[in-house]
């Protein structure tokens, strides 16, 4: 693919600020996150990552805002060229299916690495330690 998908959740950042929960944070990541895939591919070209993902980002906006220019959201990125280009004309097209794989798998694993990160914080050892150097002391094993 040419990572047109992934400038389509741009429209995630928007509806983030919308919300007034923590959730806000979780899905303004989760759409700058989604940036990171044509970025890479952008430098791995050496082409100007800035300048060449702006213009993506600015073609699906623009699909998204804009009803007379719906067609955009084919927009995808030309790295021989250093353009974007109209993906669905030059039949280029995302393959969905691992896609979704990938972003299910991908969630699934942010979730079990947050999870674990709750277990930690909710374990909260006894003020009172036995083995503690100042117990050792009072008990005289030191």
């Amino acid at each position: 693919g040419s990572s047109g998908i992934n400038a389509e959740y741009g429209y995630l950042e928007n509806f983030a600020t919308s919300l007034g929960s923590r959730e806000q944070l979780a899905i303004a990541e989760f759409a700058h996150a989604m940036l990171v895939i044509p970025k890479t591919l952008v430098v791995n070209a050496a082409k100007d990552s800035t300048e060449l993902v702006a213009k993506l980002r600015a073609f699906h906006n623009a699909s998204q805002t804009i009803e007379a220019k719906k067609n955009f959201k084919w927009i995808g990125l030309d790295l021989e060229s250093g353009k974007c280009r109209d993906n669905k004309e030059a039949g280029v097209l995302e393959p969905e299916l691992s896609k979704v794989k990938s972003l299910k798998f991908a969630t699934e694993a942010a979730i079990t690495i947050l999870r674990i990160d709750d277990m930690i914080k909710i374990y909260q050892p006894s003020k009172e330690d036995p083995n503690s150097y100042a117990n050792a002391v009072k008990q005289g094993r030191l």
